[in-house]
């Protein structure tokens, strides 16, 4: 498996023994060795099914394949990483909050629910599935992991989501008074609910 560092908080370093990692593309910003880099497609070349089913959806993350022997560096618009380690469990990512991924993982889409498309945010999420290593992107500073327990179900806003792990259930909050206070119309307002047990990452920053 290749080791994923942080060159910093802004810059992922992976070191690449001749297997492959996949990365969003136009994210490498330097490497040494001998590395080799193509196109896998919209959802990194998981198959013509999860392909087809981007399209339709309009969940699609663009990512290229970087292969061989060296080091690879990569950054997007300076925006703050974290790295999540998988143990053959479903990670569920914003696509564009997805930087780069082990080989082996399996991406897809996953149905998010009927009230996505008020906010644009979309009705569909990219999952991340098997065992592997993951690094996310956080805009506006540091991502911050909120636990979640039965408990205590979290209620966070669509625009600052970044991922999600463990074993939780998402639905929507449309009655979010806090959103009417800002001017926001009540009939688009609403906040993704999250029940279960896992870890929510979201960032500072609304997109």
């Amino acid at each position: 498996m290749q080791p994923f560092w942080r060159g910093g908080s802004r810059v992922l370093e992976i070191e690449l023994h001749g297997d492959a990692v996949r990365a969003a593309t136009g994210a490498m910003i330097a490497y040494t060795g001998d590395v080799a880099f193509k196109n896998a497609g919209m959802g990194g070349g998981a198959g013509l099914r999860a392909a087809f089913k981007r399209r339709a959806t309009g969940e699609s993350v663009s990512l290229m394949q970087c292969s061989g022997t060296g080091t690879v560096w990569f950054a997007k618009e300076a925006m703050e990483i974290l790295v999540v380690e998988l143990a053959g469990e479903t990670l569920k990512v914003e696509s564009e909050q997805l930087l780069a991924i082990s080989d082996g993982l399996q991406t897809d889409v996953a149905f998010a629910g009927v009230r996505g498309a008020t906010s644009g945010q979309g009705l569909f999420t990219t999952t991340v599935t098997g065992i592997g290593t993951a690094a996310l992107l956080s805009a506006g500073g540091p991502p911050i992991a909120l636990e979640v327990t039965p408990q205590y179900p979290l209620v966070v806003d669509p625009d600052a989501f970044v991922a999600s792990q463990g074993q939780l259930t998402q639905s929507f909050v449309t009655d979010v008074s806090w959103r009417n206070l800002i001017g926001e119309d009540s009939g688009d307002a609403f906040s993704l609910r999250f029940d279960g047990s896992g870890v929510v990452y979201i960032q500072p920053e609304e997109r």
